[in-house]
């Protein structure tokens, strides 16, 4: 049986993993898949710092029209009938 994940899969777990889980199974597959695969560690480098830089930041208010902007175009998209992207989510 394979342990490693495939990328899909990493792209499921990375979301508990860094949200500070504490499934040591969690923990170890990402870490195993990261380890032997250079792409998926750029992402999870990049987002595991991206985090970092914003945990310390104020909570910042969206202006009206940004928010207005935003729930149009989602309003559009849902309207076209796109469905969201499926992702392999960690068992829990």
């Amino acid at each position: 049986m394979n342990c490693l994940l495939t990328c899909k899969e990493f792209l499921g777990w990375l979301n508990e993993y860094l949200c500070d889980s504490q499934d040591p199974e969690c923990k170890r597959r990402v870490e195993a898949h990261v380890s032997a695969c250079p792409n998926c560690w750029v992402i999870f480098d990049t987002t595991k710092k991206t985090i970092q830089i914003y945990k310390g930041q104020e909570p910042q208010e969206v202006p009206e029209a940004v928010q207005n902007r935003l729930m149009d175009a989602l309003h559009r998209k849902m309207a076209t009938g796109a469905k969201p992207p499926t992702s392999a989510k960690p068992p829990h």
